[in-house]
């Protein structure tokens, strides 16, 4: 028996609206989450673009000995991850053991730490009464307040970006390959170098793009642990707190010039990231 004809007509535009609106609250309500996060950074930009304090940039000898000063101690974080963070991964990867989540749930901690508590750690722990900090002090070495406590600063809150990507990048290699290099005589360093890391090399410069970045914008640690002493350990981020009040063109800019940084950083950082996926 058929339905009258206006009972078929009136339910198909019923089902079709309904899809359409869910269709457009997801896209308001997404729209709008998209605002808020890219609008400060749009309007930061703006600003720092029709600002001139940019004239006087390459002449301020603040601003200068605060970029050295990051990109150097930013470049020896990326190298101790690397060298340090390798090992780890690849232990994480490729080994069982007891307590093996409660050693991850400890090396990405800091990731999700208040920079002011991680700074409040490193100078209990390296201070000059730390754990210690106590016993390196007896022997003259001072770390608090030197560029050292800035690089430390930075590691501790950076180096977990490189350890995750290296461990994912290590955990994407079949055990097969790395067993069939076994039967050919591979082992150790050997199968290292030229079977595991050629595959996994574009997840770990992912992580380091990832560490380095990370590093340049730490703020929290370092002001507790490192101090915010001008030409000593005074880095971008800490330079953009000191100069906020008294010169906001400035400080605008050197935001910028961070932002941009960062987006850089990122973009290689997917890029990396998603070369290594289609590889795997």
């Amino acid at each position: 028996m058929k339905l009258p004809r206006n009972t078929q007509s009136r339910k198909p535009p019923a089902r079709r609206s309904r899809p359409q609106a869910d269709k457009l609250l997801v896209v308001s309500v997404s729209a709008f989450a998209f605002l808020l996060l890219a609008l400060p950074v749009a309007v930061l930009m703006a600003r720092g673009v029709s600002s001139r304090a940019w004239e006087g940039l390459p002449n301020s000898s603040t601003i200068l000995s605060a970029t050295l000063l990051s990109f150097a101690s930013t470049f020896a974080v990326v190298c101790l991850a690397a060298v340090l963070g390798t090992p780890l991964a690849y232990a994480l990867s490729r080994y069982r053991f007891r307590g093996k989540r409660f050693v991850s749930l400890f090396i990405e901690l800091p990731i999700v730490m208040p920079p002011a508590v991680a700074g409040l750690a490193l100078l209990l722990t390296f201070g000059r009464t730390g754990f210690i900090g106590s016993l390196l002090a007896d022997s003259g070495v001072i770390i608090p307040f030197s560029i050292l406590a800035v690089i430390i600063a930075q590691f501790f809150i950076s180096a977990p970006f490189y350890i995750r990507s290296a461990q994912v990048g290590f955990s994407s290699i079949a055990n097969e390959i790395e067993d069939a290099a076994r039967v050919d005589g591979a082992h150790g360093w050997l199968m290292f170098w030229y079977i595991t890391l050629p595959i996994a090399w574009r997840a770990l410069i992912s992580g380091m793009i990832l560490s380095w970045a990370r590093a340049l914008g730490e703020f929290g640690a370092t002001i507790l642990f490192a101090g915010n002493l001008q030409g000593k350990t005074q880095t971008m981020p800490l330079l953009v707190y000191s100069i906020f009040e008294r010169d906001i063109d400035a400080a605008i800019w050197t935001g910028l010039v961070l932002i941009v940084l960062a987006m850089i950083a990122l973009f290689l950082s997917q890029s990396f990231a998603r070369a290594q996926d289609r590889l795997t």
